[in-house]
């Protein structure tokens, strides 16, 4: 039984995935994710038009896995501060699910190296934030009340070390530092 090759624009986009956020996207060239993807040129131009193209759909990809992973934990939290921290159970089953989890945060990754970017990846990235920004003061309402942008903004905050952290490779156990920061942050705010 053979097992049929994935088309080039999935061999392309699993590429970006694997390269473009460990090794940093400027320092990739596009030979390198050529033959990792065993595509040509024309398939990668034809596909998405830029090497700037490919990063925003591997964005838009990656952003629809992990909000559908981030809902799913929601709903399966027992109760406000769950809903809450949540996040931080979505991260790690993403990343065990990941088939290649990047070092940190691919859009984190991006912003770094794309001081202007492109409107393709500008509008990914916002997209990114705004999920972050939107869905935590709506998390937060029902536990902090008035006070729900500020814990939004304090869950944000242990999130955001919580990824860097993969990169310092400390704490050894960022995702359970970082919700535990972010459980205390919550009790503040009962």
């Amino acid at each position: 039984m053979s097992t049929a090759r994935p088309a080039a624009r999935t061999r392309l986009l699993r590429a970006a995935e694997e390269m473009l956020f460990d090794r940093g996207i400027r320092a990739t060239p596009v030979d390198d994710l050529l033959r990792r993807a065993e595509a040509s040129a024309a398939s990668l131009y034809t596909h998405f038009g830029s090497k700037e193209s490919l990063v925003a759909e591997a964005l838009r990809v990656r952003l629809t896995e992990w909000r559908a992973v981030w809902d799913r934990h929601v709903v399966d939290a027992d109760d406000d501060i769950g809903r809450l921290l949540a996040i931080f159970d979505a991260l790690a089953a993403y990343r065990d699910d990941s088939e290649s989890p990047a070092r940190w945060c691919a859009f984190l990754a991006t912003a770094t190296e794309f001081a202007e970017p492109t409107d393709e990846i500008g509008e990914m990235l916002a997209a990114d934030s705004d999920l972050l920004a939107e869905r935590l003061l709506h998390l937060a309402k029902p536990v902090a009340g008035a006070n729900a942008q500020d814990l939004a903004d304090d869950v944000l905050t242990a999130y955001n070390g919580t990824l860097a952290s993969f990169l310092r490779g400390r704490p050894s156990s960022p995702i359970e530092v970082g919700r535990r920061v972010a459980h205390s942050a919550a009790l503040t705010y009962q």
